[in-house]
Order: structure tokens, then C-alpha cells, then sequence
């Protein structure tokens, strides 16, 4: 079902439609598409998500949000996520204006709980006090939620995204949470991650110091797994090393494992780096991320793996600070509180 240009062909025939702006046949080919999707290779997806991701900008706001889904779904088969990333982050930016809108018109107009747009209809209650394109705008936040997060699963994503187009789209974000009640955490999580992220590691038992550099890493409970591995996997300090199995399921094999804790994350200040939060949550310190371990206070395990199963991650030791550096990164830092 290819066309002899080697685009698929429901693909081209939604793009005609979107182009000639003919709604009837755009649903049409819209349902051929999704059907299409449904049993098609991995040839058709590679070749298919560039093709969509241009259309985006052009798709009526109702199915627009589907057709970024189906542009994800195309990456995560095998579709080049630079190509197709560019749309969809602009889509998003957009969409979480409309959602900023519909969370202020919804606090002008009575306020109340926020519909929850995994839940909620289009109903007449909601389209009276909004509007139905900003409730519309809101309903489908989740999906863009889902189609952005697929194409920043892809390091060249996050890496070509420009500084200051990441910080609009989290303020936008925290915003929305802050206003809605309503979280996005895989999308809060997915603008966090870090890339070729310098990371000083301080040991505070043996008072020895590490450089080492991040990438593609979700959650601090991956980020202390991969430590572990390292540092006391590598014999540099004392404690649990994880299992060969449980290091590979944080960086790229797939499952998760059993594992348990080894350190207690602390930042210079005295206060816990908590795993359930984000290597962005790591103190910035004469431009590097400093870490402080201590002894872990209690025993706690959790499943070794990655918060994001189709983003790779992993830590690598540059190499040992001498006794000098060591102290002074360790002269600044306070005990844990």
C-alpha cells in the first residue's frame, strides 16, 4: 500500500485532503489513516511521521492533537524523531496556551475542580463556559502530552531544543499544573531530562570525589541505581553494588529488576535529593551539578529501570577527583538535615 514516491498512500491522501482544506475527506482519509496504522510495517511508519509531522500545522485543531499521537507513534516505530519533532514541540507550546486560557476562563466563570481532561466529554456544560475551541483545547492536552513525550524519548531532540524553547514550555506547563490542579508529570519529567550533564559526586564516608556525566536519565531512582553501579560496582566505595542486570535495565535493556538503595542523595545545603524526583532537582554549584552521598538512614528498594522505557540513559566515571578538588567541593557542603 505504498505509492511509487515511496510516501504510504493513506498518508498522502490525508495530506491532500489537509492541503485542499476539504473537511469530509480529510475525516475520511483521517479513519483510513488510523486504520492503515493498525497493521502497518515498520516502512510505512519510518516513512510516513516526517510526512504528518509537516501537515501538523495545517490540521484543523480538532484532529490535530491525533495526528501528533500518530506522528509519536511513528517515531517510537522507527520514524526519524529529529524530523518530526519540530511540529509537535510547536504544537505543544500552542496547546498549552489554550490550556492556560481554558484553566483562566474556568476560575472567570465559577471556578470549581478543572475537568479532568483524561476523563472529561465535550460536553454543553463546559463548551458554554469556555468555548468549544478552548475546551477542546484543553481535552486534548493529554495527547499532546503523549506525542511529545515520544519524540523527546530521542537525545538529538532534546539536545537541538533551544534553551529558551525548553523554559516557555515548562513554565507553560507549571502554570497549567499550578492554575488546573491537574499534573503532567510525564511531560514535566521528559523536559527535565539532561544530556552530557556534568555531575560532581562527593562520597562523604570516605571523603573521596568523582566527575562523572549524565545523559538520558528520568528519575533519581535510575540515577541512584547507575551511581551504585559505578561507584561501587567500579570499587571505588564502599557497599550494595546492583546486579549487572539491574545497571543494564537503567540504560537501554528493557524490564525492570528489584533492587535496593545504597546511598541517601544529599545536596550541598543539607537537604535530600529525594529519588522520586529528577537529576534537575541536583544543585547547581560553580556551574556543575554537585551531589553529596551519605549512608542510606534506612533500607529501601524499588524496581530498577527507567522512568522512560523507550529513552536511554547512562553515567560514566570521567575519572577520580584528588584530595585537593575533594576538599574543596566537601569544604562547602553541610551536613544532611
Amino acid at each position: 500500500m505504498t505509492e511509487q514516491d515511496g510516501s504510504s498512500r493513506p498518508s498522502s491522501d490525508f495530506g491532500a485532503a489537509v492541503r485542499e482544506r476539504d473537511g469530509d475527506r480529510c475525516e475520511q482519509a483521517m479513519e483510513e489513516l488510523q486504520r492503515y496504522f493498525g497493521a502497518a510495517g515498520q516502512a510505512e511508519f519510518t516513512r510516513a511521521g516526517p510526512l504528518l509531522a509537516t501537515l501538523l500545522p495545517e490540521v484543523p485543531q480538532g484532529p490535530r492533537s491525533l495526528v501528533a499521537v500518530l506522528v509519536g507513534a511513528c517515531v517510537e516505530k522507527g520514524a526519524d524523531a529529529a524530523d518530526c519533532a519540530p511540529p509537535v514541540l510547536d504544537g505543544l507550546g500552542e496547546a498549552l496556551d489554550v490550556a492556560r486560557e481554558f484553566c483562566d476562563r474556568w476560575a472567570a466563570t465559577g471556578g470549581g475542580d478543572v475537568p479532568d481532561p483524561d476523563a472529561a466529554d465535550l460536553d454543553d456544560d463546559v463548551c458554554d463556559r469556555v468555548g468549544e475551541q478552548t475546551a477542546l483545547g484543553w481535552l486534548t492536552l493529554p495527547q499532546w502530552e503523549m506525542a511529545s513525550v515520544a519524540v523527546l524519548n530521542h537525545a538529538p531532540v532534546r539536545t537541538a531544543l533551544a534553551p529558551e524553547h525548553r523554559a516557555r514550555l515548562q513554565q507553560a506547563l507549571r502554570t497549567v499544573e499550578e492554575t488546573s490542579g491537574h499534573p503532567f508529570k510525564c511531560l514535566g519529567y521528559a523536559l527535565r531530562v539532561l544530556d552530557d550533564e556534568p555531575l560532581i559526586v562527593l562520597h562523604r564516608p570516605t571523603g573521596t570525589g568523582y566527575a562523572l556525566r549524565m545523559s538520558g536519565i528520568g528519575d533519581n531512582f535510575q540515577l541512584h541505581t547507575l551511581l551504585a553501579d559505578v561507584l561501587v560496582g567500579g570499587g571505588h566505595v564502599p557497599g550494595r553494588a546492583p546486579s549487572a542486570r539491574e545497571a543494564a535495565v537503567c540504560r537501554d535493556a528493557p524490564g525492570q529488576q528489584p533492587t535496593t538503595g545504597t546511598f541517601n542523595l544529599v545536596a550541598p545545603d543539607g537537604q535530600w535529593v529525594w529519588n522520586e524526583g529528577t537529576p534537575a532537582d541536583i544543585p547547581l554549584v560553580d556551574g556543575r551539578r554537585l551531589l553529596v552521598l551519605d549512608p542510606a538512614p534506612y533500607e529501601r528498594g524499588w524496581a530498577a529501570g527507567r522512568f522512560f522505557p523507550g529513552m536511554t540513559g547512562d553515567l560514566v566515571l570521567e575519572r577520580v577527583l584528588d584530595v585537593p578538588e575533594t576538599r574543596y567541593w566537601l569544604g562547602g557542603c553541610r551536613p544532611a538535615t
